[in-house]
């Protein structure tokens, strides 16, 4: 038997919004569906609000975490779904040189700055400049100069594509108008596979990520600048093993950035692989960036998610293919700075199966 998914009356309402009000600036939802693999999304932040797929039996679930409430999403701390930007993870002590002019970014994260500042990318509404329900949706920002202290006007597109029946990509370009500009996007949801709403954390999924390094960060989740193997270690997932079998040796909580193999840089690769065993859930992440914040939810405490859902510790994880951290104060890290006629260009695909 399958298990139908049923949209609230919620997201119906802001489907029947966004239809009636096309490209504006209104705050809408939208779909994305074919065969079994559904998506549903949202103009504000360009965030994905739901991925259902079926499991081993064919039943379908949503497996990932979210709100019912709009209001819920303007508010949020988690960025469930969202788009993160103009520049991703943290920037260290608020501020960065870029050809001889310091810029003083919001320190919204202990005197630092995260995903962007108080107003990033995930917290404003995108305009919706082409949808087609069975094939894809592409939303667009225009950042202006000084916007959260960066400098210069970006031009930002995200693009989420159906592949198939059970898969879909994401790509995310961005282009500066006037002047240079650090730019690393990511995506920010967090996956349950046994479904956002089982009542489970995600401690029992099994992963498998293919990078052998990571950049350690000191007491303010800040990358010190040197790069550590992970063998032998509790971040050492070069082998298949559960979340949790690990997780009390650490010094703190999975929020690590690996370094993924690759044979060349920007080289398009599969970074992570994830099972869990009830439902048969299986998602495979490909993308072209250095990078994979991995980060197991354990933060998270009793929040209000969807269709009651209540989430806790370690109740999903987020998957955030990027560039490194704080890669604007570290020369020996990637360069993130982007320069007028340059294009950044960040792609990701999405793959889930059941057995």
């Amino acid at each position: 038997m399958f298990k139908v998914y049923l949209v609230s009356s919620f997201l119906l309402g802001l489907l029947l919004l966004a239809q009636a009000h096309g490209n504006d600036k209104k705050i809408g939802f939208y779909q994305l569906k074919r065969g079994d693999l559904h998506l549903n999304l949202t103009n504000y932040g360009a965030s994905l609000i739901s991925v259902i797929v079926p499991d081993k039996h064919g039943n379908l679930d949503d497996i990932t975490l979210g709100y019912d409430d709009i209001e819920q999403y303007k508010n949020d701390s988690w960025y469930f779904g969202a788009t993160i930007g103009r520049v991703a993870n943290r920037i260290g002590h608020a501020q960065f040189t870029l050809d001889g002019h310091t810029y003083k970014l919001p320190a919204n994260d202990h005197g630092n700055t995260l995903h962007g500042g108080f107003k990033g990318f995930s917290d404003v509404v995108w305009t919706v400049k082409s949808h087609k329900e069975d094939d894809h949706i592409t939303f667009t920002y225009d950042s202006h100069d000084n916007e959260q202290g960066f400098p210069g006007r970006l031009e930002v597109s995200v693009t989420y594509m159906l592949i198939g029946t059970n898969k879909y990509s994401l790509k995310m370009i961005a282009r500066p108008i006037d002047k240079a500009t650090p730019v690393n996007l990511a995506h920010h949801t967090y996956w349950n596979l046994k479904g956002q709403n089982s009542g489970d954390n995600i401690l029992s999924h099994e992963v498998q990520i293919f990078g052998s390094k990571i950049t350690p960060v000191d007491k303010e989740l800040i990358p010190t600048g040197k790069f550590e193997s992970v063998k032998g270690t509790p971040y050492d997932f070069l082998e298949p093993r559960e979340v949790g079998s690990r997780i009390n040796d650490l010094p703190g909580l999975y929020d690590m950035n690996y370094v993924l193999d690759a044979s060349s840089p920007y080289h398009f690769r599969k970074v992570i692989i994830v099972r869990e065993k009830v439902s048969g859930r299986k998602l495979e992440l490909w993308s072209n960036q250095l990078g994979l914040q991995f980060y197991t939810g354990g933060m998270l405490n009793a929040t209000k998610g969807k269709d009651g859902a209540i989430y806790h510790k370690h109740g999903g994880m987020a998957l955030e293919t990027q560039g490194f951290p704080d890669a604007v104060n570290r020369p020996n890290f990637p360069s993130q700075i982007v320069r007028p006629g340059e294009t950044y260009k960040h792609y990701m695909v999405y793959r889930f199966t059941a057995s």
